[in-house]
Formats: C-alpha cells, sequence, structure tokens
C-alpha cells in the first residue's frame, strides 16, 4: 500500500465527483461544504443531458468516510452543500434502493453499496491483470504493494496486495489519498502534461497531515520535477507515519503514464535508497509487464485511460 494501509473512504477519503459537477464539494478531514449547491466552481461546461438528482446522489455516497461513519440531515447536507429538503430526497430515494440505512435520526451506508466497487473490479479484470504481479512483489520483498490512478487531485487504489500483519489494518481498494502526499500520486503528477501539471500547483492546497508532508507548493512543484527527471518517486512519513514508499510509473503504448506503481516497507526498516537499490530494477520490470497486460485487455485499458 501507500503511506497507510487504504480502506473505503479512509479519513483523507473524498468524493470522486468533479469539483464542477458536484452540486456540493464536501471538504478533506470533514471540513464544511467547499462551495454552495449550485457547483458554480469553474470547469468544463455541463452537458445538456447532465442529470443533477444523479449526481446529488453519488454526493452523498461519497461523502460518508471513516470519519463520518454516521451522520444526521443536517450533517450530510453540509458535508455535500446541500439544502436539508434535497438532501432528503436523495437519501430517500438511496435507503428504498438499499445503499443507505438510518438508525433513530443517523444516517449509514449499507453493504449493497460495496456492489459498486465490485462491479468495477470484476468487469476490469483487475484480479486476473494486475493482482499476480503484486502478488509476486510482495512474496519476494514482502510489505505491500499498489497500483493506483490519478482522479482529480487524488490517487485512487484499484489494486492492492500486502502482507497480513496485527499492526497493519487489512487492506481494500478504492482508497482516494491527495496525489502530493502519496509516491504513486507523485509519480502520476509527473506523468502530466506541463499545464496540467501547472494547474495542479496552482489549485491545490497541502495539508501537514504530518509533520514531514510537503505543504509549500514550489517545494512540491521541485520535488514532482525531480520525479520526472528520475523516473520514480520516494516517499517517507508523508501521508501518515510509518511507511517508506518507491514507485513507478505504468505507461500505455504511447509512452504516456496511465497508472503507478509502488512498493513500501515500514520506516525504520528500510530507508528510501535500500527500496532503491534492492527493489527499482523489479518494480520496473513489473509496471512494464502490467503496461504491456493493460493493452492487451481493452476494458481495463478503458477504465484506466478514463
Amino acid at each position: 500500500m501507500e503511506e497507510r494501509d487504504a480502506h473505503v473512504g479512509g479519513d483523507n477519503s473524498r468524493s470522486g465527483i468533479p469539483a464542477d459537477i458536484l452540486p456540493g464539494k464536501h471538504a478533506m478531514n470533514g471540513g464544511e461544504a467547499a462551495q454552495d449547491a449550485s457547483g458554480s466552481a469553474a470547469g468544463p461546461e455541463r452537458p445538456a443531458e447532465f442529470v443533477e438528482a444523479l449526481a446529488k446522489g453519488l454526493a452523498i455516497l461519497e461523502c460518508f468516510d471513516a470519519s463520518h461513519a454516521e451522520m444526521t440531515l443536517s450533517e450530510v447536507a453540509r458535508r455535500v452543500g446541500l439544502s436539508p429538503a434535497a438532501a432528503r430526497r436523495s437519501l430517500i430515494t438511496l435507503q428504498t434502493l438499499g445503499y443507505i440505512g438510518q438508525k433513530n435520526k443517523r444516517f449509514h451506508l449499507r453493504p449493497r453499496v460495496m456492489t459498486l466497487g465490485s462491479a468495477f473490479y470484476f468487469a476490469a479484470r483487475i484480479d486476473e491483470v494486475l493482482q499476480p504481479d503484486l502478488r509476486e512483489l510482495v512474496r519476494q520483498f514482502g510489505d505491500a504493494s499498489s497500483v493506483g490512478t490519478l482522479e482529480g487531485q487524488d490517487v485512487i487504489y484499484i489494486a492492492h496486495n500486502s502482507v497480513q500483519r496485527a499492526r497493519r489494518a487489512a487492506a481494500v481498494v478504492g482508497a482516494r489519498y491527495p496525489a502530493y502526499a502519496t509516491s504513486l500520486g507523485r509519480v502520476l503528477l509527473a506523468g502530466l502534461p506541463d499545464t496540467a501539471l501547472d494547474a495542479y500547483i496552482d489549485t491545490v492546497r497541502p495539508e501537514a497531515l504530518t509533520s514531514r508532508t510537503i505543504t509549500d507548493p514550489a517545494e512540491l512543484r521541485r520535488e514532482i520535477l525531480g520525479v520526472r527527471e528520475v523516473g520514480y518517486a520516494t516517499t517517507v512519513d508523508q501521508l501518515d507515519y510509518g511507511i517508506t514508499a518507491l514507485a513507478v510509473p505504468i505507461r500505455g503504448p504511447d509512452g504516456n503514464t496511465v497508472a503507478a506503481l509502488n512498493t513500501s516497507g515500514y520506516t525504520g526498516m528500510v530507508t528510501p535508497q535500500v527500496l532503491v537499490d534492492e527493489r527499482l530494477p523489479t518494480l520496473r520490470a513489473t509496471a512494464s509487464r502490467i503496461g504491456h497486460m493493460i493493452h492487451r485487455y481493452p476494458i481495463l485499458q478503458s477504465v484506466i485511460g478514463g
């Protein structure tokens, strides 16, 4: 995994709906809604067929996380930037469909939500295409290995394998973390065109997730450009304490970065230099093999490519 074992909707989880589409975007770490219900943030123009009600429902599903496992109607409305009446209509619809449950006055997700993620997992052939290589990396080096893609300003983990240890929680795919604080994210950012990277640096608002997190935009830019130059990224305690990670790009047939692959170990037991010396050649060979495999599976190529 990355700096912490990923779990669906973790503490740093955020909505996957672009800010310009969300009816209201909830902020990271439980902040107040970052825009009002008009969804007026600058961005691509909505198509005529855009269904506002569907966007609101998806935003509500994605506003639940480990810090907000149960919420009242007003809390849900505030998290997604909707009026209580609009949030209530979406909640009732999702509750009727079995995606949302309610106990007393507090709403929570129900297991049926997991079918949305599992549909992607099986349709994209993740277990068949990506897991064998991740298992082999973990067999060789121990610790953990993941594949992630860039979604907005975050990295989403689409495949993961790890050694199960008592001090590390079981991990599942689907976690979403800020790209600036992860080795996978920095590799993906390094693969962006200059204009897209400039836009990211100009708009991202890094938070000090640990005392070692890079939050200065100029320093972050230098770090990403350094990753672009050497072709890999290392991080130490950037997202959370205790994990040192190394990541490399997974490239498509055109040479562009479509995903990233990492390997990680516990800080104090490994250093970035040890990861580079002992794991980088194997990690690059694995990333190349995965890139060729993705090209052989059109559905996976389509979903990773967006």
